[in-house]
């Protein structure tokens, strides 16, 4: 069964609180952008923490067949970046989410909130 952009958004942010992810927040990007569908952002600690919420997503959709068509900024583990083409999943250190503000320069988008 082919799992929709928001399944896939919804099930990056669980996997995401998993492994204490914090502030995860999908911002809906369709009909604003022709970027993707869906924006996933998710708050860790420090980068190893980081690197624990990106293997845990990375692992926990490929266990459902869904691979990411590009993976970025995995060695500095301040901002890693997974494609999944129609959701891009952000995971950041507090103060680099802060810096770059994608929810400030999404603003229109409408949000959900993982707990």
């Amino acid at each position: 069964m082919k799992l929709t952009p928001l399944a896939i958004a919804r099930m990056a942010g669980k996997l995401a609180l998993s492994k204490k992810g914090y502030d995860v927040k999908i911002l809906k990007l369709k009909g604003l952008s022709s970027i993707c569908d869906y924006f996933v952002i998710i708050s860790g600690e420090v980068d190893v923490h980081v690197q624990a919420i990106t293997d845990s997503i990375f692992d926990g959709l490929s266990e459902k067949g869904i691979k990411p068509w590009q993976k970025e900024g995995v060695r500095g583990s301040n901002w890693v970046l997974l494609d999944y083409i129609d959701v891009v999943v952000h995971i950041f250190r507090e103060s680099t989410r802060e810096f770059y503000a994608l929810e400030k320069l999404w603003g229109d988008a409408p949000v959900e909130i993982l707990k």
